[in-house]
């Protein structure tokens, strides 16, 4: 029953992208009261059954708390949520609320122990700790009022006492190794995002809260360890399965660490952009997935959302100097073009790859195909619904609303099929980061997840033919497990429904030799 909290945490945020209206730069008003003047009235979730709680209130609008502390947006980014999204958020709600720690934090254990299901039976993580926190937070809540702000500030308690007791030199803030979400993203993916929680606090509280000050000497400790970890190419030490989410996570912590003012040297910033713009060839269209798992998703989501700050101070540049007249009104983007709208050379060039990976990525990342990927979605699709999500809002773009719409509709149908977020075999190997869909716990035990060991029984020589179960393999790491629970002793059964999907036609039939 613990597997599922860091995907839960990370479905929430991805929801809860969708409501906008202004960002937390300007966090006067909206960090005391938590109302907006502007945009449609948006019901805060209601109680969740069994918890002492303030009584519900509404928000004038609805708050978007992105891991990027923009500008500002405007009034096409202010959108109801959707009463379907706001009960399928608040089932989420409802189970992690009641899986947090005595310690504050939220655990999802082990790579190696994933048969532990209690999440009260493991040890609390930064990861998955922040994780939660940042949905609590993009919920409406704060560390004095809300619903859940008592979770939360025994959530924040937890990462502040992680920060500080992180010895110097350290690449991470966690003596804790081997947890799931470190096999899954990288060894030092806790920092990256305690960092981006602590950005989000930090905006939310204000200067003023006798916390401030603390947070944001956590939030520097987090910036100096992430640009210690960081390697010559700009990506992050310590590559766990999908190694290149961490790296987007980090350069986002950086990012948005900045925009609070924080100390973050531009120079690990620019390399750590460069990195994911790197994954993505705008001229060909090819995507470098060699850290990516071989999934295109993971990369192109983070190409676009590392980009979408510059390709937005391109858009600001080039309508402000249309405005002024230094360049035409149907001028396209270039280096040139942007050399006449008074940009340095250097800073043109940089800008313009900048948008170019973004517009390019941005449609990959959205395309049925590539988010289909292998026919399910786990833990890291999620992630990189919710980059994909929040480098349109970043990015002012006005696909946003279309891509909020279909996203939401993805992750509601999930629950509207009267499942919620359990332990998954429809992943690559069992474990928080993925999904499986069970009606209650009777119903997981009656259907628990193939033995790996039973599906690897696949002759070597057929392996080739059901890519969806054996690709996966490399680095050393696990083979991929399978997408449906399977009965028992069946080998042939195990690779037929992997292969269900995108691979229906390589797979051996059932029985076959």
């Amino acid at each position: 029953m613990r597997k599922h909290i860091f995907i839960l945490a990370a479905l929430v945020c991805a929801s809860s992208i969708a409501v906008v209206l202004v960002s937390f730069r300007h966090a006067g008003p909206l960090a005391n009261s938590f109302r907006a003047v502007i945009g449609p009235h948006c019901p805060v979730p209601g109680p969740i059954a069994g918890l002492s709680s303030p009584e519900p209130h509404i928000i004038e609008g609805c708050v978007f708390k992105t891991v990027y502390e923009g500008e500002g947006l405007d009034s096409n980014f202010v959108l109801r949520t959707p009463q379907a999204v706001m009960a399928s958020e608040q089932r989420g709600l409802q189970w992690l609320v009641k899986a947090q720690a005595n310690d504050g934090g939220f655990g999802a254990g082990t790579h190696a122990r994933q048969d532990i299901m209690d999440p009260h039976a493991v040890s609390s993580d930064p990861a998955t700790t922040a994780m939660v926190a940042m949905a609590l937070m993009r919920m409406g809540g704060s560390l004095d009022a809300g619903e859940f702000h008592e979770q939360l500030s025994r959530a924040a308690e937890y990462l502040f006492s992680q920060v500080e007791a992180a010895p110097k030199g350290a690449t991470n803030i966690t003596p804790l190794q081997g947890t799931q979400i470190q096999v899954k993203l990288g060894s030092n993916i806790d920092v990256a995002l305690t960092a981006q929680f602590l950005s989000n606090l930090v905006a939310r509280i204000g200067e003023q809260h006798p916390k401030h000050l603390r947070a944001m000497r956590c939030l520097n400790t987090c910036v100096g360890i992430i640009q210690r970890s960081q390697n010559a190419d700009g990506s992050v030490q310590g590559d766990g399965w999908a190694g290149v989410l961490q790296s987007s996570f980090a350069a986002s912590a950086l990012e948005s660490a900045k925009a609070q003012g924080a100390e973050v040297d531009d120079v690990s910033l620019d390399l750590a952009r460069d990195f994911q713009k790197a994954n993505f060839d705008v001229n060909t269209g090819s995507v470098a997935t060699e850290r990516a798992a071989g999934v295109t998703l993971y990369a192109v989501s983070g190409s676009s959302r590392n980009s979408a700050v510059e390709a937005r101070e391109l858009n600001e540049i080039m309508v402000k100097a249309k405005k002024e007249g230094k360049i035409a009104k149907d001028a396209p983007i270039t280096v040139k073009t942007l050399t006449d709208a008074g940009v340095s050379q250097g800073k043109a060039e940089k800008l313009n790859t900048a948008y170019q990976v973004y517009e390019a990525a941005k449609q990959q990342a959205q395309d049925e195909r590539v988010i289909n990927g292998f026919g399910n979605n786990g833990g890291e699709e999620f992630l990189s619904f919710l980059q994909t999500g929040e480098s349109l809002v970043i990015g002012k773009d006005q696909g946003w609303k279309n891509w909020y719409q279909q996203t939401t509709g993805r992750l509601v149908s999930i629950q509207n099929q009267g499942w919620k977020l359990e332990r998954t075999p429809l992943h690559y190997q069992p474990g928080i980061l993925h999904r499986h869909f069970a009606l209650d716990p009777e119903h997981q035990q009656r259907h628990r997840p193939p033995d790996r060991a039973r599906c690897r029984e696949v002759p070597r020589e057929l392996r080739s033919r059901c890519s969806c179960a054996w690709s996966g393999r490399s680095k050393g790491l696990p083979l991929r497990s399978f997408t449906a629970v399977v009965p028992a002793g069946s080998r042939w059964e195990c690779c037929r429904r992997c292969s269900a999907g995108s691979d229906r036609g390589r797979c051996p039939a059932r029985g076959s030799a």
